[in-house]
């Protein structure tokens, strides 16, 4: 371990008499180890406080500390990098001999939003009372530097810049091992940091029977309370001696990786849609002039045709389809978020208030983008990486024919060729389809949102219910029904049941295709679900369990959509039979039945709360037949841009959006217009229109995945990839179920008044 500690400070060009290692979980927890032992100082009558002091653009683990500083009477100072530099003074200050109230500013090397990078030479600046905010207040400054972005990609050299306290985070080097950071302690600095708890191994000498306690004498073994991650510190002896055997230096990394960002920043700013319009809309204070000022992180938002912000999850859908992995939303830093993008605080609580949390997948609200997308390079990246991502974004959201501005490409050519000696790299190839003109002649999606009467289209057919299907166990194949009981949940027993790994995840066709293969049937007067597939017996569960069993089987604990779910274990012969078909330890499980589990956002006209049974997102998911032919014409106009696949035919089509509710004579996509339909006698509320995702790409005939029909959805939505609207059920008041839905049944739908 003291071979690697001597490792990590060789890397950084420092040496064990200027700088000690402590070994953390992480850089967040480096973060938290100086904010709880920095020694903040309150203000009284006859000094001033301690301040803690950020930029903007950190990390929210940076910007958390100030929960312990609150607690402590200590002031939290945000600065913008604006003011950092421009409210400087000519000169520096030196240390107030004076005042001695210890202050702590802190900034990150590199945004890991933007990639920006903020001069290191900051860190004198402060420490020499040069620069904002230290110019403008007496006492000992301190510099709290958060390296975990930039030394991903980057040298970082502590003789250029000796800052006081470094955080870093090894899986952000390494890609291995997780759970691990460090935070370098300048020895001159460590005496000011005090703990107030010893764990084991920090003690030099303490004694249970009285307050006595003298701390190690070494600063590593002082703040690493308990047993370290020992293994994995190991690990990053190998770390190290991959990186520099695989690549030479840091240095060649920041060229290649800069090189990469670059390139693509110059392409991807560069491309127009048909009519001109640019594509995307990048994030950056430069323009990727040079490896010292921009890290290897492009930041961005893609723009339809008519200038309207893409949604970043309808992006990232599509980027699954193309093996790419982007980063969505505002990447734990909601200053830069909000000075890029133009968010004020107060559209932030609005939007919090319309549902809008971190880490969720609403992108937009009022039509104003809540996030962006990210794109970051390593050292295993490559230009044929690049090139595959702008041709991904070329196929799926560029309106053809597909341009190049060619006066901004040869300026940022030039520019290139200055600060690199070449600009070679600045060709690529952008295949544009030739629009027929068939193309030219399709609808728009606009032109097709007509209404009819209330049950019947603009021809006169009536609207009816053809198909119902119920998905009993979620994920895996469709049941179909002539007709079928409905209860408060939904249809009686859709999506009842689930299968999970062994670590109790819910498994979906994301990951395990092979799920749609299991067909399982309802067989009500048995009470029994039947799970049937190829090449397997079938074997049955009880639909309805008896207290005996219910007693017997354990209680498990699952997630479905982020909601906690409680459900039952269905015993070892099922598990046994699932496992053996997937090639991995599984087990089924169900929703208790008297676990309640209520849909997050209640739909416009709906006077009650809705329960819902192990669905994602609402009781039912309705499409219909017209929308799903015309996705068809559009992926025949496509077939011979495609990966060689035979055209899907309606019932494939319709199989892989794998809805309840199937209906016909309806205008395409006039559904996404209704608020409320009644179908037979029961009544329903649109809850909205359904996100889909990489699911619709298997086919659920054979389990193999394609690109259909997700990517001329999104050619024909523009980004915005929703098919099929969620609806929940109208009960009668005072009623716990409506009877039967059945095929055939007149559907009278109700427009929005709008």
């Amino acid at each position: 371990m003291e071979t690697v500690r001597y490792r990590v400070l060789q890397h950084f060009n420092t040496t064990p008499e200027e700088y000690s290692v402590i070994f953390t979980s992480g850089c967040t927890a480096a973060l938290k180890l100086v904010a709880e032992s920095f020694p903040w100082r309150p203000e009284t009558e006859s000094e001033a406080g301690s301040l803690f002091c950020y930029l903007t653009d950190s990390h929210t683990s940076v910007v958390g500390m100030r929960g312990v500083t609150s607690g402590r009477g200590v002031a939290a100072l945000p600065v913008s990098p604006h003011e950092l530099e421009n409210r400087a003074t000519d000169e520096a200050q030196g240390e107030d001999v004076i005042c001695q109230t210890p202050h702590l500013f802190c900034y990150p090397a590199q945004s890991n939003f933007s990639g920006r990078k903020y001069p290191l030479s900051h860190v004198e600046g402060i420490q020499a009372r040069r620069l904002y905010p230290a110019c403008d207040h007496r006492g000992r400054w301190f510099v709290l530097l958060d390296a975990a972005s930039h030394v991903s990609c980057s040298s970082l050299n502590l003789q250029d810049c000796p800052a006081d306290f470094i955080s870093i985070s090894f899986y952000k080097m390494f890609g291995f091992p997780t759970g691990l950071g460090a935070l370098l302690v300048r020895n001159a600095a460590a005496g000011i940091l005090k703990k107030t708890y010893f764990g084991g191994g920090t003690a030099a000498a303490y004694l249970s029977g009285e307050d006595y306690y003298v701390q190690a004498a070494n600063i590593s073994d002082r703040f690493e309370d308990g047993t370290v991650s020992f293994l994995d510190i190991i690990a990053v002896n190998h770390g190290f001696d991959a990186l520099y055997r695989i690549t030479g230096s840091m240095h060649n990394i920041q060229q290649h990786t800069f090189g990469l960002a670059r390139y693509t920043y110059v392409l991807l700013s560069s491309l127009r849609h048909g009519n001109g319009r640019p594509v995307a809309q990048i994030y950056t204070k430069g323009q990727f002039e040079s490896p010292i000022t921009q890290g290897a992180i492009l930041n961005f938002n893609l723009m339809d045709s008519k200038g309207q912000i893409i949604g970043y999850s309808q992006v990232d859908r599509m980027a699954c389809l193309y093996n790419i992995h982007v980063r969505t939303g505002c990447f734990c830093n909601t200053g830069a978020c909000q000075s890029f993008l133009g968010i004020t605080s107060e559209q932030m609580k609005r939007n919090l208030q319309a549902g809008h949390v971190c880490g969720d997948n609403i992108d937009l609200v009022d039509g104003q983008p809540t996030g962006s997308v990210r794109v970051s390079f390593g050292y295993m990246s490559t230009f044929e990486d690049c090139q595959k991502f702008l041709t991904f974004v070329a196929e799926c959201f560029v309106e053809k024919p597909v341009t190049v501005d060619q006066a901004r490409l040869q300026e940022l050519g030039s520019a290139a060729a200055a600060s690199q000696g070449s600009c070679e790299y600045l060709s690529i190839k952008i295949a544009n389809r030739e629009m027929n003109e068939e193309d030219e002649e399709k609808p728009t999606e606009a032109s097709l949102k007509g209404f009819g009467r209330a049950g019947s289209n603009s021809h006169g057919e009536a609207y009816t219910l053809t198909n119902i299907y119920i998905y009993p166990i979620k994920s895996c194949g469709a049941y179909e029904v002539h007709d079928w009981p409905v209860g408060p949940l939904g249809l009686r027993y859709d999506r009842g049941w689930m299968v999970v790994n062994g670590n109790g995840v819910c498994l979906s066709q994301k990951r395990e295709p092979r799920l749609c293969l299991i067909r399982p049937q309802v067989h009500l007067p048995a009470n029994k679900l039947l799970l049937q597939a190829s090449g397997m017996d079938t074997i049955s569960v009880p639909l309805e369990n008896d207290t005996r069993l219910r007693t017997s089987h354990r209680v498990c604990h699952s997630k479905v959509c982020g909601d906690r779910v409680e459900t039952v274990d269905c015993g070892d012969e099922a598990a046994s039979w699932l496992s053996d078909f997937l090639g991995q330890p599984c087990r089924l499980i169900r929703q208790r039945p008297d676990f309640t589990r209520e849909m997050k956002k209640r739909p416009d006209g709906a006077s009650t709360a809705t329960s819902l049974s192990l669905v994602n997102e609402a009781q039912y998911l309705m499409i219909n037949r017209a929308s799903v032919e015309h996705i068809q014409e559009l992926m025949s106009g496509r077939q011979d841009d495609s990966e060689g696949d035979q055209l899907l035919d309606t019932q494939n089509v319709i199989s892989r959006f794998r809805a309840n509710l199937v209906i016909a004579g309806v205008e395409p996509f006039e559904e996404d217009n209704w608020s409320h339909l009644i179908i037979g006698s029961a009544r329903f509320v649109v809850a909205g229109r359904c996100g889909r995702c990489q699911m619709v790409g298997v086919d659920q005939d054979t389990g193999t995945k394609t690109k259909e029909p997700l990517m001329s959805l999104s050619a024909y939505r523009s980004g915005k990839v929703t098919f099929g609207v969620y609806l929940t059920h109208q009960l009668p008041e005072g009623s716990t179920a409506a009877s039967v839905l059945s095929v055939g049944s007149l559907v009278q739908p109700e427009p929005h008044s709008s």
